[in-house]
């Protein structure tokens, strides 16, 4: 039986061709990306030992050994990340103790005091499940009339996966979705992800549950958004991490002068009461 570990070595050495690593490509082959050989040999370990890893019987390489692997797969820093982290989740040793942490819902007051600091800025508390906990005025302004805050409890992984509206939103969809995907997969607590992943399932359909199980490492550029206004807007990105509440303060501000000036003409027309928390 394979662990996430193995997966995502198995993928990630499936979608590298030989030519991106200088490697001499061998001809038709059963299946794409490079060879077990290939990987073995610029890692430094055995074919044996490297099938033996994708195939989960064994769950506790050396940190030498994932670095040698990231290099091999020629890994992004991110994708390098989450290796890491597959190998704690994977391994028989660390799985008790050094998994995801339990999910939280409540916002403490220090961090709602940091986003009434951060008005009139763009700002949402959430966790990896996508459970949105507290956010700024202006967070609401550039959601309104998107269906993103509609429900009692908003949720964005549920809402870019079954809401219509989402697809108009994002304007780039597709990415969105992959981080989305991502994040649950790593949400705050196993047993968490996996009913909310359940749940979802039956009406999100493939473009759900093929995401889920693709190990793909999102890379998380510029934000784009299609407000219902008609505004184009491009936000950057900054996300920091609550570890003790297994939370992260998402922060988006504007990526250009064009898309400050729209922001600011939303904040003009605003009618909300500030900042809102959910717990």
């Amino acid at each position: 039986m394979g662990t996430p570990l193995g997966d995502f070595i198995r993928i990630r050495r499936d979608s590298v061709q030989p030519e991106q690593l200088g490697l001499p490509d061998h001809g038709r082959r059963r299946s794409p990306g490079l060879r077990r050989s290939d990987v073995a040999a610029r890692a430094g370990i055995s074919v044996e030992y490297l099938t033996r890893i994708e195939q989960g019987r064994d769950r506790n390489p050396s940190v030498a050994v994932l670095h040698a692997l990231g290099d091999a797969l020629a890994l992004n820093t991110a994708e390098r990340e989450h290796l890491r982290y597959l190998a704690k989740v994977t391994g028989d040793e660390c799985a008790g103790h050094l998994g995801p942490l339990p999910a939280r819902r409540e916002v403490r007051p220090s961090v709602r005091e940091t986003l009434r600091l951060l008005e009139p800025g763009i700002a949402v508390v959430m966790n990896r499940l996508g459970d949105l906990l507290a956010w700024t005025d202006a967070y609401e302004t550039l959601a309104e009339g998107t269906g993103l805050l509609e429900a009692d409890a908003p949720n964005l992984t549920r809402y870019v996966f079954t809401d219509a509206r989402a697809k108009a939103y994002f304007t780039e969809w597709d990415d969105v979705a992959d981080e989305r995907a991502f994040d649950l997969w790593r949400g705050p607590k196993v047993e968490n992800a996996e009913w909310l992943a359940a749940e979802l399932a039956p009406a999100a359909g493939p473009e759900f549950t093929r995401r889920l199980n693709s190990h793909v490492v999102p890379p998380r550029g510029v934000l784009r958004l299609r407000h219902p206004s008609g505004y184009e807007l491009r936000l950057r990105r900054e996300t920091l991490e609550l570890a003790s509440d297994a939370q992260q303060l998402l922060v988006l501000l504007p990526a250009d002068e064009e898309t400050a000036r729209h922001v600011g003409r939303l904040r003009e027309g605003s009618r909300h009461g500030g900042l809102r928390a959910i717990s």
